[in-house]
C-alpha cells in the first residue's frame, strides 16, 4: 500500500490521523489538519503528497493495548483560579496533564500558578504543553510568559494536536517508567504526530 498509516478520509482529502482535528459537527468539511498537508487528494485521479507519507520502519507490527488512564486535559483561560488548578493537580493517582496554553505556549506568570506546576512536577506528574490554537506551535521561552516552563521541566508539545497529545501521553506513561524516557518520548515524534 502507498499509505501505511492510520488516516482519516473525508470529502476529498486523506489526512494523517494523528495530525487531524474534528472542526465542525455539521458541515461536510468536518476535519482539518492545520499543521500538516493532506497525504492525498482525491478527484478524477488520486494525487499523493509522497514526501508527507510516513515511512514505516521495517519492524513487526505491534498493537499496544495498555494505556495510562490517570491523565487529564487542563485548558487555561483568563481568570482561572488557584482552586481550579489545585483541584486538577490533586486528583488522586494523577500521572499526566496535557496543559492547553495560549498562543505559542504561554500562560499566566502569577506566583501561585508556577508554584502549583512546581508542586505537581515534584509529585512526578508529567505536564505536556500544547497550544489551544488550531494551527501553530508551542515555542517555550519565546515570551516571558512561558520562560519558566523549561526550567520547571514542562515538556513542549510543539505542533501536536490536543487529541494526539492526550493519546500519546496515555501510551508513553504506560510503556515507559523513568522520567528521562517519558520526557524523551513525549518530546520526540513517534509516528509523525508532531514536527521534529
Amino acid at each position: 500500500p502507498k499509505v501505511q498509516e492510520v488516516c482519516i478520509y473525508f470529502e476529498n482529502d486523506l489526512y494523517r490521523g494523528n495530525r487531524t482535528s474534528k472542526v465542525n459537527a455539521e458541515d461536510f468539511e468536518a476535519f482539518n489538519s492545520f499543521n500538516y498537508l493532506p497525504l492525498a487528494e482525491a478527484g478524477v485521479h488520486i494525487k499523493y503528497n509522497k514526501n508527507k507519507i510516513h515511512k514505516r520502519k521495517k519492524e513487526a507490527f505491534e498493537v499496544f493495548t495498555e494505556l495510562e488512564e490517570n491523565v487529564v486535559i487542563l485548558k487555561l483561560f483568563p481568570g482561572i483560579t488557584k482552586e481550579v488548578v489545585q483541584a486538577i493537580f490533586r486528583i488522586e493517582g494523577l500521572k499526566g496533564v496535557v496543559m492547553e496554553t495560549y498562543g505559542s505556549g504561554n500562560a499566566t506568570t502569577k506566583k501561585w500558578f508556577l508554584d502549583e506546576l512546581r508542586i505537581a512536577i515534584d509529585k512526578e506528574i508529567t505536564i505536556f504543553n500544547v497550544t489551544q490554537c488550531l494551527a501553530g506551535s508551542v515555542i517555550q521561552g519565546k515570551y516571558e510568559t512561558s520562560s519558566a516552563f523549561n526550567e520547571l521541566g514542562i515538556i513542549s508539545g510543539k505542533d501536536i494536536t490536543t487529541e494526539a497529545a492526550i493519546t500519546k501521553m496515555m501510551y508513553v506513561l504506560a510503556k515507559y517508567k523513568t522520567k528521562t524516557q517519558i520526557k524523551s518520548k513525549l518530546a520526540t515524534s513517534l509516528a509523525g504526530e508532531m514536527s521534529k
